[in-house]
């Protein structure tokens, strides 16, 4: 396939790429410079410009680009950054993907289980499951939203609900890599809140997945069939690298680091979330298991 893809220097975009062009296809990365090179298409979404005519002809479109959720302080600047790089974006691409005499037959979306809010307790959320509350919520909600223009051209659009993604390279698991390794990691709040995970090899295997599955349009939850508990994800983590992880991490220590917000939201709050459409279509993860894919992923 000819395949186009944002966000390709991020964590999951770089994979993804490197994933794509080792399985035979053709990549076109859309870049924010002025002098895009070979296989680059310029585009900036801020100023509402794409170099729209080099799209025509690809078959496919990921789309991964935004800013990071959790790299600084939830400001009211920050956050009004969070969502204006998603909505401005995506609109941008889904309606320039919808006025091309070529479009590709399907764009699968950047999302995020955020969609499901940050306090569902013990329920089990598949894609049927209803939107929840709080910032990240409506984030995701605008975000996937603003993908519709290049669903009502006739393109399958898959928003990819991803959940936290593991890689040693970035990301969660290697901002926590120091702590643990130092003996000094540890549970956050109760430790009762779900985490769902997905390693970085099932990431970008299941995005390419939806790409080439005919019949999944519509939102895909991309995570482990395995959620843990954020006391088991730490227990587990612990037992990997050979070091003690018996004292919670103060939440008040939390909120001065990141903000009360940030806090509630992306660790004290969680989601079972579970991947229903790609279990049914047959998708074969490689590591389902938590403590199976983080020996993978740290070598140990």
């Amino acid at each position: 396939m000819k395949v186009v893809v944002t966000g390709s220097s991020g964590l999951i975009g770089g994979e993804l790429v490197a994933h794509l062009l080792g399985g035979g296809h053709q990549v076109t990365r859309l870049v924010r410079n002025g002098a895009p090179g070979p296989e680059e298409v310029a585009w900036d979404p801020a100023a509402g410009t794409i170099e729209a005519g080099k799209l025509e002809g690809h078959d496919a479109v990921v789309h991964l680009a935004g800013a990071g959720i959790d790299d600084h302080r939830w400001t009211d600047d920050r956050k009004r950054v969070v969502l204006d790089s998603r909505v401005q974006g995506t609109v941008l691409l889904a309606r320039t993907l919808a006025a091309l005499s070529s479009p590709p037959r399907v764009l699968a979306s950047g999302s995020a289980v955020g969609f499901y809010g940050a306090d569902r307790g013990d329920e089990e959320l598949t894609e049927a499951a209803d939107r929840g509350t709080g910032f990240l919520a409506d984030v995701v909600a605008r975000w996937e939203e603003a993908a519709s223009p290049a669903a009502d051209a006739g393109i399958r659009v898959a928003p990819i609900r991803s959940g936290v993604v593991l890689s040693a390279k970035g990301g969660a698991l290697k901002k926590q890599l120091l702590p643990f390794k130092a003996g000094i990691g540890g549970r956050l709040g109760t430790g009762l809140q779900w985490l769902s995970w997905i390693s970085i090899d099932d990431e970008v295997a299941a995005i390419a997945h939806v790409l080439t599955t005919a019949d999944l349009s519509g939102p895909v939850n991309v995570t482990s069939p395995r959620p843990v508990t954020n006391a088991g994800f730490t227990a587990t983590l612990a037992k990997v690298l050979k070091r003690p992880a018996v004292i919670p991490v103060p939440t008040p220590a939390l909120q001065l680091l990141f903000g009360r917000e940030m806090v509630e939201e992306m660790m004290l709050g969680g989601q079972r979330v579970l991947p229903a459409r790609l279990a049914t279509s047959g998708f074969p993860f490689a590591h389902p298991d938590l403590e199976d894919a983080l020996r993978h992923l740290l070598g140990r």
